[in-house]
């Protein structure tokens, strides 16, 4: 389907054509910028790094390398064949997966360094340390880089013209017990260890509230906590479920109708880009966690804007210098 026939004109392989392409191309303008602003923010306006920063830091990292395959992906899909090196067909599925179950990690571990914070406000705890966040990034990217590696052998490039998508490629049978495989390891169990953390966080304010009789100050951590877990689940879980859907209809021991694998395959379809919509929505948390990242961020903005606005009268006005423009600074 889709890919199989470059011309084809089934629903499928118009939503490959029309659908990822422009909805690809949305996420690369908006993901560009927002993740732009932010690496700015990170590089030129945050001076102490903290255990949270670190993760949303790496977070960021993982986003561009997404971002850089899109233009190929935006290309390939519009045309309708792959018209680059071999090498940029398998390093880019690899880089799509890479950032898909990095994401779902850091976004793990900041959930967990959220609760961290509410329960261990002084930041006393080792998981807390810039060190400990430092190594456990290291581990996130080996590990991942290692669980995904056997995508390089399940990705299909046909005819050297049509860079098939992993669920489309490959040995069905083996393709699904290792999708099966990743599903659980790289998407179930994060996603059950946030829940966790979120539903602990939830118990420890309430019960500290009701100790104090007061509203507890350090709320904005469970509401950044609830919103990871909202994201988490729509975006990533139709992908995973229409994934390991598509590899099974492909299996022998599936007699469907050409009708219905259209159908499954085109829901597959619709959820690709759904679920790595979070590189275009990551840049929100960067806001909500807070830590005088944003404050730093808008103030490096106002100080860079006043500059340029002084600048201007210079060019018309040569006591800038004594305007009252610096009389204020």
């Amino acid at each position: 389907m889709g890919y199989d026939n470059p011309n084809c004109s089934s629903i499928d392989c118009l939503l490959e054509k029309y659908y990822l392409s422009t909805v690809y191309s949305l996420e690369f303008i908006f993901g560009i910028l927002g993740n732009g602003i932010v690496m700015f923010g990170y590089i030129f306006c945050l001076k102490k790094w903290n255990s949270g920063n670190v993760y949303l830091f790496n977070l960021c990292l993982s986003d561009f390398a997404f971002l850089c395959t899109l233009p190929l992906l935006i290309e390939s899909y519009s045309s309708g064949s792959w018209m680059f090196e071999v090498f940029l067909c398998y390093s880019n599925r690899y880089l799509l997966h890479a950032n898909l179950y990095t994401s779902i990690l850091f976004l793990t571990f900041i959930s967990i360094d959220r609760y961290l914070i509410i329960k261990y406000p002084f930041r006393d705890h080792i998981m807390q340390k810039k060190r400990t966040a430092i190594m456990i990034s290291i581990g996130v990217w080996t590990v991942v880089m290692l669980e995904i590696a056997p995508i390089l052998f399940f990705v299909e490039l046909r005819d050297n013209s049509r860079c098939l998508s992993y669920a489309s490629s490959g040995m069905a049978s083996y393709s699904l017990i290792y999708s099966v495989c990743l599903t659980v390891t790289g998407f179930l169990i994060p996603l059950c260890t946030m829940c966790i953390f979120y539903m602990k966080m939830a118990r420890f304010l309430k019960t500290r509230n009701e100790t104090l009789s007061v509203s507890f100050s350090l709320e904005r951590p469970l509401t950044l906590v609830s919103f990871a877990v909202v994201v988490f689940f729509i975006l990533f879980t139709p992908y995973h479920i229409m994934r390991n859907i598509r590899l099974a209809s492909r299996t022998d021991g599936w007699q469907l109708s050409n009708q219905t694998m259209i159908a499954i395959n085109s829901i597959y379809v619709i959820t690709r880009p759904i679920a790595f919509l979070n590189s275009v929505i990551n840049p929100v948390f960067y806001f909500l966690m807070g830590d005088n990242f944003r404050d730093m961020l808008l103030g490096k903005i106002r100080n860079y804007y006043k500059e340029m606005k002084c600048h201007c009268i210079y060019d018309f006005k040569p006591d800038c210098s004594t305007s009252g423009y610096m009389t204020e600074s």
